[in-house]
């Protein structure tokens, strides 16, 4: 590619044409079968999805559901938490998680995250811990768990149940354990630019018990095991064969395309580590990451964003307001302050752009054009 092409060609965050061309014939001849079938919701193509994740993900059950949101509302609602107990989890992660909380009856509480990896601190978790708390929700940010052994033993000290949010960890583990390997049960989003994404909104939730599986589809099916007979109140989430279908073909290809997204990872450290003023992410002892995302911490992140944007570069920010300073949360009391990691982060983080197809070419041009924006 000749340097003029090269200036005047944007990088996307992530590249979804580019993920769509590699399954796309595959794709097309799965919704010719839904198609001809009929079977729209439901049906072969999402229980086939529900074996192969499962599989995949090394975790007994999977259940899929409408959308990452609802798969932990879900898996909150199948642990028949008292309707306004406290559930506490990280105040650095998108808004959905908390809520999801809101929604399955629950007040959230939040705590602080670590400075190295950004995730739920287990001294923090303490700290924010209450006697009304009986859930602890780490969230496995960027693509990499959460320190569940440490999570998983202060809530155990205290009595409270884990469930996990792990709607960026599409095949991440720690020390070989999956998500809900841990925790009682695990809500993942397929999201379309999530590491499996589908092309629309779905989710699942998973969980080494029959029992909570059993329950997680129950609520989600209206409340329903047997056609218009409903034993408890439930909604409408349910995982549609078109997604499924896309899913599948793209599960075929996610352990490699995470290993893609290692190497690219790899990449960006090597070449940003001797730029100036910049925090590298890294990955947490024990942890195989997936980098979900490459989410770098420099000063002055807005101007450094509005350069990069303005030289076609579509670098992203995940999050800029912390959820306990979000207008919606105002009534839980929290301010600035509170969080300081979590709050200073927030005016730092600057997600590159992470895809399995970006090329050593883009990914050069994009810390060429950091080190000009910092410098």
């Amino acid at each position: 590619m000749s340097s003029s092409t090269d200036s005047m060609t944007a990088i996307p965050l992530v590249d979804l044409r580019a993920a769509h061309a590699e399954v796309a014939a595959e794709i097309s001849t799965g919704l010719q079968s839904v198609m001809a079938s009929a079977a729209f919701i439901k049906g072969e193509e999402a229980d086939a999805f529900e074996r192969e994740y499962a599989a995949f993900t090394r975790v007994a059950h999977c259940v899929g559901v409408a959308n990452g949101t609802d798969a932990v509302e879900l898996a909150l609602r199948a642990t028949e938490v008292p309707a306004g107990a406290e559930v506490v989890l990280p105040a650095n992660t998108f808004v959905a998680t908390a809520e999801a909380v809101v929604r399955a009856g629950g007040r959230p509480a939040f705590a602080d995250v670590d400075p190295d990896y950004l995730l739920l601190d287990p001294r923090s978790l303490e700290a924010a811990m209450s006697e009304e708390t009986k859930v602890v929700l780490p969230v496995h940010l960027f693509g990499q768990l959460a320190p569940m052994d440490a999570i998983a033993s202060v809530a155990a000290q205290r009595g409270a149940l884990v469930v996990e949010d792990a709607a960026q960890a599409h095949g991440a583990t720690q020390d070989g354990k999956p998500p809900a390997s841990i925790g009682l049960l695990a809500g993942v989003s397929f999201y379309p630019g999530k590491n499996l994404g589908a092309y629309g909104d779905a989710g699942a939730v998973l969980t080494e018990s029959g029992e909570l599986a059993r329950r997680v589809r129950l609520l989600g099916d209206h409340g329903s095991e047997r056609r218009y007979e409903h034993v408890t109140i439930g909604f409408n989430s349910r995982l549609d064969a078109f997604q499924a279908v896309v899913l599948r073909a793209k599960l075929r290809r996610l352990a490699a395309n995470n290993c893609a997204r290692r190497l690219a990872a790899s990449r960006y450290t090597e070449l940003l580590e001797d730029v100036p003023g910049i925090i590298l992410p890294g990955t947490a002892p024990g942890n195989e990451h997936v980098w979900h995302l490459y989410a770098v911490r420099v000063p002055h992140r807005d101007e450094v964003l509005r350069r990069l944007q303005d030289g076609g570069i579509q670098a992203g920010i995940h999050y800029p307001v912390p959820i306990h300073l979000q207008p919606a949360f105002r009534y839980l009391g929290y301010g600035p302050g509170d969080f300081p990691v979590a709050e200073a982060a927030a005016k730092q983080l600057l997600s590159l752009p992470l895809y399995p197809q970006i090329t050593e070419e883009q990914q050069v041009r994009v810390v060429r054009a950091i080190r000009d924006a910092v410098g």
